[in-house]
Formats: C-alpha cells, sequence, structure tokens
C-alpha cells in the first residue's frame, strides 16, 4: 500500500530535524514520560542572606574624656594640656585619639588613647569579630613599630572583653624610653593605649613595672568609658 503524501512529508521532516528537537515528533507514550520526568524537577529555592549579629556600639563618645583629670595628674605630670590634645580623624564616630604629654623637670611622659568602632557587616562579619582582628593587628605592630627592642607580649585578663599588652624599649636621640601598649576589645570597639616615659639628662629611665600597672589602669578606666558614654544600638 502507498503511503499517502502528507503523512510521508511528515515522517520526512521529522527525520530532519536536530536531537534536541525530536521530542515535537515523539509517540504519545514519549510525551507522557517527558511530562512526568519534568514534573518531578523543581527549582532550587533561593539561598538566604548570611546574617550577622548586631553591633553592641554604634558611636564612640568623647576619646579625651576617657580618662579622668586626676589619671592625667598621677600618669603625665604638669601636661600640656590636661583635657588632652584631639588628633585628626576622618570620622570621629569610628575613630579617634587623644594625646597627653608633660615634662616635670627631666621627666618625660607621653600618653595616647585611640579608639576604633567596627559595625557588623554581612560580608565581613559581626563587630565584635571584626575589632577582635583589628585588637591582634594592633598588638603585633606594636612590638613591631619603629627601632623599639626586647618586646614582650602578654594576655591579659580584667580589661575589657580581652586585653593584650607589649611592653618594649626604644632609643631616641640618645634618650631611653619605656613603652607600654594595652590593646583592649570591649564588644565592638578597640583601646589602644599607649604609654611611654623616658628621664632627660640627669633623670633615670622610668620603671617599666610601674609604667605598665599604670598603663592597664587607665586602659581599664578607658574601657569603663566606652561603656558609659559609647551610644548603642549599631
Amino acid at each position: 500500500m502507498h503511503r499517502s503524501a502528507p503523512r510521508l512529508a511528515r515522517i520526512l521532516a521529522c527525520a530532519t530535524i536536530p536531537v534536541v528537537l525530536v521530542a515535537g515528533c515523539s509517540s504519545g507514550s514519549d510525551k507522557k514520560d517527558d511530562k512526568n520526568a519534568g514534573g518531578s524537577a523543581r527549582p532550587g529555592s533561593p539561598s538566604a542572606s548570611p546574617t550577622v549579629a548586631a553591633a553592641k556600639f554604634s558611636k564612640l563618645p568623647d576619646v579625651c574624656s576617657t580618662l579622668s583629670g586626676k589619671t592625667i595628674d598621677d600618669l603625665v605630670p604638669k601636661a600640656q594640656n590636661k583635657k588632652g590634645k584631639a588628633l585628626p580623624s576622618a570620622d570621629t564616630n569610628t575613630s579617634a585619639s587623644c594625646l597627653w604629654s608633660g615634662l616635670d623637670e627631666f621627666d618625660y611622659r607621653s600618653l595616647t588613647v585611640s579608639l576604633k568602632l567596627f559595625h557588623s557587616d554581612p560580608g565581613l562579619g559581626s563587630g565584635d569579630k571584626r575589632a577582635g582582628e583589628y585588637a591582634a593587628q594592633q598588638a603585633s605592630r606594636a612590638a613591631t613599630a619603629g627601632k623599639v627592642t626586647d618586646p614582650k607580649t602578654e594576655k591579659v585578663a580584667g580589661i575589657g572583653d580581652e586585653a593584650t599588652t607589649v611592653s618594649t624599649k626604644e632609643k631616641k636621640d640618645g634618650d631611653d624610653f619605656r613603652d607600654q601598649t594595652v590593646v583592649a576589645r570591649t564588644a565592638n570597639v578597640v583601646i589602644t593605649l599607649q604609654y611611654d616615659g623616658a628621664g632627660y639628662e640627669t633623670a633615670k629611665a622610668p620603671d617599666a613595672a610601674d609604667l605598665l600597672k599604670d598603663a592597664k589602669s587607665a586602659a581599664k578606666e578607658a574601657v569603663g568609658a566606652i561603656g558609659k558614654g559609647a551610644k548603642s544600638g549599631a
């Protein structure tokens, strides 16, 4: 029996179509299988956006107010400016420093308090985590900065959430300096306190242990000031 012309034309047309399009020429049972197979596939659900814990503080307090006048009198006798000198900063809400320095006869003292605040960021981590990483970097810098020698680093308790002290020596213009740095973290804020001392002319270099004791006490006071003066709710 001869096939009708329309049917023969249809068969030949299907035979020349690429494989990816042959489904249009399949039998009814193939269509059913394709439908069942397609029904079992489900589009992947969109991944949830990463979240991080909100930071505790959103704004720093006045850095020059973190230490009391009594503390300045004790640590920096005859300070040039008892209220401290605020150092330049692009944004004092997140980064600020204050300097006190003084010369009592031949005894020189310099004290700097620097504050750094970190916001929580889904791409970078929580404010606390970022602050912890920065604190570790600050301690490392203190131990290797400039021409310091004999660095001694120690973890200490009781100052914020975590703290590290770095004791070094340095010679400037023939004078021996004793440098003490305390890096402390309280939530998402890092306090870097640097306390330096030297004896000019006939004065002796200050005792490093005494300087460190005073630096720790001042750092603890600064941590307390953060808790009282920083704005919460970052």
